[in-house]
């Protein structure tokens, strides 16, 4: 069984509104989850007040939370091969919203450290197959914009979430446990699109279906999807699942270098609201929140630079083939440590409010325009590799937003916040040169890999009308956000 050309029933041929559609509501669920994130953090203070508990054990939730992100993907993305994307989005979204109301209810610091675990586990099922779910739609052509409306979402909600948690936490008569009920009132609104609105965007899972019915209908078992011919194990899937993504990780000179640039800017992120953004707000005596506002604007500016970025791509792609993702890149690359050192010795009374705010607000432009370009240009290197390169990066970038958060509070303490920040200023330029090395030898450091040149044939053979893939049905599981 497989689908004739124009077919409607694939996901792919699906109409711009439904495509549109199940896009916004995918990218809803990462806003969530990244809200969930922020406005955590921004509001220790209240939930320190009413649990009596110290800094450190608040600080535990939003790192277990983060390491949820990386870890549990590498083996719950599997499941979407065997039940689809849709009852995945579906049961994470359901017992994300549960955790939620574990959280707001909880009685003391251990539950709501357990439920922030569990927020990780279960909100990560879902938010790592966004990406996954928006390549099952759209073309490669097609993607940067649904892809760039992905990142968006996620590090504006992140800069929204510290906006209105703070607001909310700071407020005398709701407190830290109202902004965990507004994520399940967010959270139980989209279990609801996930069920009514939510289609299957899996093209396997699909024609499995299809194939089913033909057999129900005909009473002949011949009739079969690809996926249902050989069909590997759920334990071979959890285990390609586990281990291709390590295995690009620490052979992928690309992947490394990506990770650890990327891991690093997300560690910087988690600490801002962990702990600098409370430290601005004191200086300047602004409202809790302020500085969230200040981050979904830079935001928005990112976007804006990821459709030109787009632009480029399109006009420079013949000639420097998949390099053309990073000429914004490299800008961003310059961008983000000047961001830091005019944070760093600006944040002072006698300095005006509005420079380390234009210091913070290009810092999160710069983070937007990495996020993006962390996710299409590995899938562009790494073609049906991708997802497991996705995964490694996702992996490591999530282990340091859980190793920053424990360490800044000392790091702060003894460097002062200007020297700790400086730190981190001077490590990003040492990272700056990461996109400037891959735009101009992006190219050879593939010749010399072994996944890319076996890439490389397999587009070979297509081209020659040979064999049709280079991975196994395993493969297309672990597309992370």
């Amino acid at each position: 069984i497989k689908f004739d050309k124009g077919d409607p029933r694939d996901p792919k041929n699906f109409s711009y509104a439904r495509k549109w559609t199940i896009t916004l509501i995918c990218c809803a669920f990462g806003g969530i989850t990244a809200a969930a994130s922020s406005s955590y953090s921004i509001s220790y203070e209240s939930m320190m007040k009413d649990l009596n508990c110290t800094r450190l054990q608040a600080t535990l939730g939003l790192s277990l939370y983060a390491i949820g992100f990386g870890i549990i993907p590498l083996i719950s993305s599997s499941f979407s091969e065997e039940c689809g994307r849709r009852p995945v989005y579906i049961m994470s979204s359901a017992l994300f919203f549960l955790a939620q109301v574990m959280n707001a209810l909880a009685p003391n610091i251990q539950t709501v450290v357990v439920s922030r675990a569990l927020q990780g586990v279960f909100g990560s099922c879902g938010a790592s197959m966004i990406g996954g779910t928006i390549a099952d739609i759209w073309q490669p052509h097609e993607r940067g914009l649904p892809m760039s409306l992905f990142a968006f979402t996620s590090l504006f909600s992140f800069g929204l979430g510290s906006a209105f948690g703070g607001l909310i936490s700071a407020s005398p008569h709701l407190g830290w446990r109202w902004v965990q009920w507004l994520h399940v009132m967010f959270t139980g609104t989209f279990v609801l699109c996930a069920i009514f609105v939510m289609s299957e965007t899996r093209s396997s899972i699909v024609l499995a279906r299809i194939a089913k019915d033909a057999r129900k209908m005909t009473g002949d078992p011949r009739y079969r999807s690809s996926a249902e011919i050989d069909k590997p194990s759920m334990s071979s899937l959890i285990k390609t699942s586990c281990t291709r993504p390590l295995y690009l990780l620490f052979t992928e000179p690309i992947v490394q270098s990506f990770s650890l640039w990327c891991g690093f800017v997300w560690g910087i992120v988690y600490c801002l609201f962990e702990s600098v953004t409370t430290e601005f707000q004191s200086v300047y005596n602004f409202s809790v929140g302020a500085t969230g506002f200040v981050l979904f604007v830079g935001a928005i500016i990112g976007f804006v630079a990821n459709m030109y970025q787009e632009t480029l791509y399109r006009k420079h792609f013949l000639i420097k083939g998949q390099e053309a993702r990073l000429y914004i890149p490299c800008v961003a690359a310059a961008v983000l440590p000047v961001s830091m050192f005019i944070y760093a010795w600006t944040v002072s009374p006698n300095i005006p409010w509005i420079a380390p705010l234009i210091g913070l607000t290009a810092f999160m432009s710069s983070t937007s325009v990495i996020y993006q370009v962390s996710f299409l240009y590995l899938a562009d290197c790494y073609g049906p590799y991708a997802s497991s390169a996705q995964a490694g990066q996702s992996l490591a970038r999530n282990v340091m937003a859980l190793m920053f958060p424990l360490f800044t509070q000392q790091m702060f303490a003894g460097m002062t916040y200007k020297w700790g920040l400086t730190l981190w200023a001077l490590l990003s330029v040492v990272m700056a040169p990461t996109p400037w090395v891959l735009f101009f030898y992006g190219s050879k450091i593939r010749t010399r890999s072994k996944v890319s040149c076996k890439i490389l044939e397999a587009e070979q053979q297509e081209w020659d009308g040979g064999a049709t893939a280079v991975s196994s049905p395993t493969e297309e599981k672990s597309m992370q956000a």
